[in-house]
This record gives structure tokens, sequence and C-alpha cells, in this order.
């Protein structure tokens, strides 16, 4: 079996831009309560003609342009996302409508925070089994559409956006840039983070999931990186999910990656769910902070307390 990499990546935010200052008009928050427990200073929120498909299209596009490929070049469209308005037809098949991707295997992943990293897995594990040659892996959420805006706990937390990646198969004699996943979840405590209820709406109980992220989930990433043949101090950077900056900060030093780039994008683009490590990832990347061929630990976490892990070499 061939291995596979990730040949580029994209990301769209819309042009929109909340700031706390916005948010401190609509509930009873401040500037200063926000940036103390979640470290987020503004948001992009997409709008009522900005659907989600629109959004992943977006980034997908400019994924493609990077990799200098067009779309009849893919075969598998797998699209992460848990704020699919519609059940059918699936945000992956509009995407690839969008986009003009000719007959393409065409998914939705639904694990919510975890999704991009669950899909990439998937990417990697039907190139290597044959069943694809080149996909279009994308994260894309409208968490702006499942808030309750008058609830200051969540209302701070959401923003909306995408990021992709092209995947494709490595020559036998290249090495492979996207190393084993680790993954798993604890379903009795699936309640913990929640997108339910009609209209659907997002609520979490926040101390428990910052339990769970800052004291079960550094040892899992670390065995991510062993997995890849790499020690955490070997790690060039690490993307973990967006979700809040007091999550984040700990957990990456808890992991151990004590040379690495750490992603903080929360803080200009709060929580945008599965969109979350592709965007990071892809501002890295443009940004010129992390160079072709460091590897990268991505590691995704939240709804269903599900999560995913694996090192992937920057294209």
């Amino acid at each position: 079996m061939n291995g596979s990499r990730i040949a580029a990546v994209g990301h769209y935010q819309p042009a929109k831009v909340l700031t706390n200052e916005d948010l401190a008009g609509l509930v009873d928050t401040s500037d200063e309560w926000i940036r103390t427990r979640v470290g987020i200073r503004t948001r992009h929120i997409a709008g009522p003609d900005e659907p989600v498909d629109e959004l992943a299209a977006h980034a997908a596009a400019k994924a493609l342009a990077a990799a200098g490929l067009t779309p009849g070049d893919i075969d598998l469209v797998l699209v992460a996302t848990s704020t699919a308005v519609d059940r059918s037809p699936n945000m992956a098949a509009r995407v690839a409508a969008r986009l003009g991707i000719p007959s393409p295997a065409a998914m939705d992943v639904n694990v919510v925070c975890a999704g991009f990293t669950h899909a990439l897995a998937t990417a990697d594990h039907t190139v290597r089994a044959g069943g694809a040659t080149r996909v279009l892996v994308i994260g894309a959420d409208k968490m702006s559409e499942v808030t309750d805006w008058t609830d200051r706990t969540t209302c701070v937390l959401v923003g909306d956006g995408a990021g992709a990646a092209v995947v494709e198969a490595c020559a036998p004699a290249v090495p492979a840039g996207i190393g084993p996943v680790l993954w798993g979840s604890v379903p009795e405590m699936g309640h913990a983070v929640r997108i339910e209820g009609t209209p659907a709406r997002f609520a979490q109980e926040g101390q428990s999931v910052y339990r769970w992220a800052t004291t079960q989930l550094p040892p899992i990433a670390r065995r991510a990186c062993e997995r890849a043949g790499l020690a955490p101090e070997d790690v060039a950077a690490v993307v973990l999910h967006q979700a809040n900056l007091r999550i984040i900060e700990p957990l990456a030093h808890k992991i151990g990656a004590v040379n690495a780039v750490v992603a903080r994008d929360v803080v200009e683009s709060g929580n945008t769910s599965a969109a979350s490590i592709p965007l990071a990832f892809s501002k890295l990347v443009e940004r010129g902070e992390i160079t072709t061929g460091d590897p990268v630990l991505l590691f995704g976490f939240g709804g269903n307390l599900s999560y995913a892990g694996q090192v992937v070499r920057c294209p």
C-alpha cells in the first residue's frame, strides 16, 4: 500500500468580524471577561446568505490552487461538519457541485470538533487501500447558526469558517506524510458537548470539558507522536482544536512539545469546531511559521468527547 501526504492547504473566513465589544452590546459581558476566561478577541460570522458549503468551497478552491490541481483531479470529497442544515444532499456533494468536481465519492463526517482529524485519517486510509488517489478534506462549520446569542457562556466562544487540505498518494519510494491516527471517544460523557434540539443549539459543560482535555488528553497526544516515530520535542508545531486558550496552552505544555510553534488562532477566530484545525494549520503555512517537511501534530477533541490526532508533514 502507498502512503499519503498533504499536498496543500487553504482556508476561508467570512468578512464580518464580531469583536468582544460588539458582544458586550448583546449580552452581559465585557472584553476583559472574555479574554480572561477564553482568550478570544474576535471571531468571523457568516451572513444568512453564506451557507456552510459555500465556506467549505472557498477554502477547498484555495487548497486546490495551492496544489496546482483542477477539480477533475479529485476523486473523493470529505467534509467534516456538524452544522449542515439539510440531511441531503450532503455538504460534500454540494461542495463538489460548486467546484465542478466530476463524479467523486462524497461523504460528510460528523465528529464535531474532532471532525477534521477523523476525516484526514479516513482520507489517508482510503488512499492507502487504493480507494482514491486525491482527496479533498474540508472542515467547515457555521457555529453562529446553532448559537443562542442570549447565552453569554456559549455565544462568546463561537466563530464561522472553513479549512481544507488536498491529500494525495505518495510514490512507494517516498516517505508517507500523514502518520498513523490515534483516535477514540468517551461515549458515556457525550452529553458534555451538544448541538441538539429544534432549533438546534450548541451547549456544553465547560468545566467537565476543561478537566477532560487538560488531564486525559496529553498522554494520548504523546502516543500519537510515538506512532509517527517522534518524541514530542521533535515536533515543529502543534495545532490543537481551537476551543479555548485556557485549554490550548496547558494541553500543549503537558504534551511536552517544548520546541513547537503552538497555534493560537482561537484568539482571532474563536471556536470554529471542525474548521478550527485546518484553519489554524493553513494560517501557519501561509505566514511561513512552519516550512515544507516540518512535522506537525494535529489533534482534535471535543464533541461526543471524541479525539483524533496524527503527525503530518507540512506541505
